[in-house]
């Protein structure tokens, strides 16, 4: 019985194994049934056809929305992705409604999602680097700090960088790294682990009133680097204040004035900066340096929450320096993911 389920009558009166074609055609049939010749298909669907246009227009127009009340552009940035998943819904329901109006409507934002976001879901990494940097918010909170050490330096780093380090901690994280790492500095609750030697160790300024940001020089065998460590401070959603990002911002505007007047050509950024790269209250950074992600990544490198990442807010971005493959690393004990790159730092040939 359960085999006649999927057998079809042949031409000759027997029956025999359905085909998978047959199947589909006899679905696209139902599903269009009725629409030729029926004039009503594009005075159906207007609201859906309104709602893809406004769809599209919010994603095109983001850098338009205002950031006065609630940080509402920012916001809309940070997950802008995520939008697409209107595109289908809206398809099927066009599609439903038996709406010509609503379809065509829906290629409008169908397609500037794919100028947006296009790029981002081939793999575009590449075999080479002869540096790789790794960076990761170990979360202050961590139920185990050794545990998550030893999974990052497994990764093959030989720069790493570590953010939301607590003081109590430190100890546990300068013992699990030390047999992987020779040299290392940690400033305020941000420290940097590295295989080559390191000097001109400083904090930078965030205008937070605390350590949340560090510079060193890093001396590779290709020559100097400048690495920076950065945590921007934490963004919040309130139902009273919308998404409250002021000190991120002023933070963001700091770090972007230490890195524009670094005197070294080669700079690598590491950090949790609480914003994606669409977010413009980042522009003071991300305008003046390449995402690795961006740039060699496979897929969009999400990192946030680790649970089920919905933004990459931790970021690896060069000057100087060509991006070779970036990637994030398996979940540890922290609610981020770690982020990793493989950069060039010979950009001579």
């Amino acid at each position: 019985m359960a085999q006649q389920a999927y057998m079809t009558e042949t031409a000759d009166g027997g029956s025999g194994p359905e085909r998978p074609g047959s199947r589909l055609r006899r679905l696209l049939h139902r599903l269009f049934a009725g629409w030729r010749g029926d004039p009503r298909i594009w005075r159906r669907g207007i609201v859906l056809a309104v709602l893809a246009l406004l769809l599209a227009l919010v994603m095109l127009l983001h850098s338009r929305i205002p950031n006065q009340v609630g940080n509402l552009g920012s916001l809309t940035e940070t997950f802008l992705p995520w939008l697409g998943l209107a595109i289908p819904v809206l398809l099927l329901l066009g599609l439903l409604r038996r709406s010509a109006t609503a379809l065509i409507a829906v290629l409008l934002p169908a397609t500037v999602w794919l100028n947006l976001f296009g790029g981002l879901l081939t793999d575009k990494t590449g075999a080479g680097g002869d540096l790789m940097v790794a960076t990761h918010n170990v979360n202050a909170e961590n139920p185990d700090p050794a545990g998550t050490a030893r999974d990052v330096a497994a990764s093959g780093a030989d720069v790493l960088a570590l953010e939301e380090v607590p003081g109590t901690a430190v100890a546990v994280y300068e013992k699990a790294l030390a047999p992987t790492y020779r040299y290392h500095a940690v400033v305020g609750t941000v420290g940097l682990w590295s295989k080559y030697p390191m000097s001109d160790v400083e904090a930078v300024d965030i205008k937070l009133g605390w350590k949340r940001a560090m510079r060193a020089t890093l001396t590779t065998p290709e020559g100097p680097i400048a690495v920076y460590v950065a945590h921007m401070p934490s963004v919040r959603v309130k139902m009273e204040a919308g998404f409250t990002a002021r000190q991120r911002d002023t933070s963001a505007d700091a770090l972007g004035e230490a890195i524009a007047d670094e005197p070294l050509k080669r700079v690598v950024l590491l950090g949790d900066l609480n914003g994606t790269m669409n977010d413009r209250s980042l522009n003071a950074v991300t305008s003046q340096m390449r995402s690795t992600q961006g740039a060699v990544g496979s897929g969009f490198g999400f990192s946030w929450p680790a649970s089920f990442p919905m933004a990459r807010i931790d970021q690896i971005m060069v000057r100087g320096i060509e991006p070779e493959s970036s990637w994030t690393l398996p979940r540890t004990g922290s609610d981020h993911l770690p982020v990793a790159a493989r950069v060039k730092l010979d950009t001579s040939s």
